[in-house]
């Protein structure tokens, strides 16, 4: 009786132990999931960069721009370009360009990736508009840049010998609290530079 007991109790603990374990692997997945596709380019998520890099290759790829807005944002937002033709290693800025329709102070929330989603471990991003929410007043319009580069590695690729053109989407959203994204971008405002 007692082995079965200290067998029950045991099996019990493992269970717990085993519950416990994966709520906290579900709290982490999300996490873990947008470390693995920055590090990997899984799903066209482009890459940050902190330096240019020291080489630029003699091989054309053209970029493409692509603007979407979720129908809850209020917003009208596009590139000023449509394309452009880089060479991988060279750094290269675009402009957005977002307009709040609506008539109430608006926070949005861009996602990006690129296509083919291959491509994305070799498409870097020096400076973006996507790495913060934006607020935008009742009617006002911003300009937005993009500051990118074509990783030279993309020649030394046999997996992109394919690549001519890659292009950069982006989608914009309703930031989820409108009123604390409100006060944050307010309180940077008012921050003395």
């Amino acid at each position: 009786m007692a082995t079965l007991r200290r067998r029950n109790v045991t099996v019990m603990l493992s269970l717990v132990g085993l519950v416990g374990f994966m709520t906290g692997l579900s709290f982490a997945a999300v996490p873990l999931y947008d470390l693995f596709c920055r590090v990997t380019g899984f799903g066209g998520t482009t890459q940050v960069a902190t330096a240019l890099p020291e080489r630029v290759v003699d091989r054309q790829v053209r970029v493409r721009f692509n603007a979407d807005v979720n129908g809850q944002l209020g917003w009208a937002f596009r590139p000023e370009v449509r394309e452009v033709t880089v060479r991988p290693g060279e750094p290269t800025t675009v402009l957005y360009v977002a307009q709040n329709t609506s008539k109430a102070p608006v926070v949005g929330t861009a996602t990006y990736n690129v296509t083919p989603e291959k491509a994305g471990i070799h498409f870097a991003k020096i400076q973006c508009f996507c790495f913060t929410e934006q607020l935008l007043q009742p009617g006002e319009r911003i300009e937005m840049p993009v500051t990118f580069f074509v990783d030279p590695s993309i020649a030394d690729d046999p997996k992109m010998g394919d690549v001519t053109t890659i292009t950069l989407s982006y989608t914009f959203f309703r930031a989820a609290d409108q009123q604390a994204a409100v006060r944050a971008q307010a309180v940077v405002a008012a921050t003395p530079n």
